[in-house]
């Protein structure tokens, strides 16, 4: 074989990619098994709790085992029958393993765990003849009845096998396939309305119960949990009816098993199956009552109708006579309507009010705005102020240079010094603390010029 088809062939691919369980946990699950202990308190052969719940259609239910939950669902058509079984139906098994149950689970794609799962229930369910495919022939090879069983695992806690078994079996008995009549060639199908559904013939019932192994058949454990499995050696899987008859057995895994041991958990499975069989019995009579008397059944019809998340109301009666005789009455008896007010008044920017009303909000800031509004209005006043002031310092000085002090565009000691003097006002014009002031500092620039020359 090569290493593409050893890849791509159901046995080399891992079951699934489960969180990994650490030593510390492995041996501590080994230890307790040793003292005859488990994690959630039960003994060695202790089933967990088995719940079964139906739903609004026929053929539909839940059944959890501890928290482990299968959903069930039974549908059928007419197809053409096999060529070398034409007056038998057909029966058609699936189980599908999402990732809603686990993380592990991939969807769409047939694992080992998968294979294995779907093998053992046809096992149980078709080769045990628990069914009678011959009541299920319309016209012997043309027209067949195919009972199709849809297995989902919604929850996944450990033993599927048992949860899909138990979904398996209570689903094909609560279903009703719709009734036929055969004139000639003519065949016609009856819906609910004109006539009964007919139950499928059903012989017995076989259920399947496990059985985990450690230490190579050392200890025994019955309906083993998700955790319990991963450190076990090996399974044995039995499925049987409350006759007592074994359906099928399959054991898996690296142990030997001797006769004692086999024998042993034969036994303890004829305990369980009759325990599970008379509560499904149990609970298909109280689900047949209670659609006979009427009353709310299945797990879809447990919501209350009066809320708006069930899209669904009862239909309540209206009377509708005399309705304008009441319109008029109603209108009289009214009081008069009071004043309008053609226009709203505006008590503050951004409120209004119309009429007798309360006060519309609408447009006004909150707290928090208000303040950031405010906090803006005293910064770009404070910019606005600062920049002024700049502004005027700056023309202050500006006119206090054109006024004083003459402009020098050099203060070399080689080139010739140019003084550019404001134009001058007509004498009259000027102030006379002006005057002295531009007479005074010419004397000082021609007396430090005359010492520079001097200098030189």
């Amino acid at each position: 074989m090569t290493r593409s088809a050893r890849a791509s062939s159901p046995s080399s691919r891992p079951a699934m990619k489960a969180t990994p369980l650490s030593n510390c946990e492995r041996r501590f699950l080994l230890r307790a098994i040793e003292e005859r202990k488990r994690l959630d308190g039960r003994q060695c052969y202790d089933y967990r709790n088995v719940r079964v719940s139906f739903g609004a259609d026929r053929g539909c239910c839940i059944v959890e085992l501890g928290k482990t939950r299968v959903l069930a669902q039974v549908s059928c058509e007419l197809v053409p029958p096999k060529l070398n079984r034409p007056t038998e139906g057909i029966l058609f098994f699936n189980l599908e393993l999402s990732p809603m149950a686990a993380p592990g689970f991939e969807p769409g794609r047939q694992t080992e765990l998968l294979v294995k799962l779907n093998r053992l229930i046809e096992r149980c369910l078709r080769n045990s003849k628990c069914i009678d495919t011959e009541s299920l022939c319309v016209v012997a090879g043309e027209k067949v009845w195919q009972i199709r069983l849809d297995l989902h695992l919604l929850n996944h806690d450990g033993n599927i096998i048992d949860a899909a078994s138990i979904a398996g079996i209570v689903a094909l008995c609560h279903f009703r396939r719709p009734d036929v009549s055969v004139q000639g060639e003519e065949v016609t199908v009856f819906t609910p309305e004109e006539r009964d559904p007919v139950p499928l013939s059903i012989h017995h019932m076989p259920i399947c119960v496990s059985f985990a192994f450690f230490q190579q058949g050392t200890y025994l454990v019955v309906d083993p949990s998700e955790r319990e499995e991963r450190v076990m050696d090996g399974l044995l899987v039995i499925a049987m009816n409350k006759h007592r008859e074994i359906c099928t057995i399959q054991s898996s895994g690296g142990i030997m098993l001797v006769k004692d041991q086999v024998l042993r958990c034969s036994k303890i499975t004829a305990v369980k199956v009759a325990e599970i069989t008379e509560l499904i019995q149990k609970a298909l009579e109280n689900d047949r009552k209670v659609r006979k008397e009427g009353g709310k059944f299945g797990f879809a019809e447990s919501i209350p109708n009066q809320k708006i998340t069930t899209f669904k109301m009862e239909s309540a009666a209206v009377d509708t006579n005399n309705v304008e005789e009441q319109a008029e009455e109603i209108i009289t008896k009214a009081d008069p309507p009071s004043e309008v007010f053609a226009k709203p008044i505006l008590h503050t920017p951004g409120t209004a009010q119309i009429g007798e009303g309360i006060e519309n909000s609408w447009g006004d800031l909150e707290e928090s705005e208000r303040e950031e509004a405010v906090e803006e209005e005293g910064e770009s006043e404070a910019t606005a102020f600062e920049v002024q002031k700049m502004e005027t310092e700056d023309t202050s000085t500006l006119r206090e240079a054109e006024k004083d002090e003459p402009i020098v565009l050099s203060d070399s000691e080689e080139e010739e010094v140019i003084i550019l003097e404001p134009q001058e006002l007509p004498t009259k014009a000027r102030p006379q603390a002006n005057l002295k002031q531009e007479n005074t500092s010419k004397k000082a620039f021609n007396k430090r010029r005359r010492k520079k020359r001097a200098v030189r």
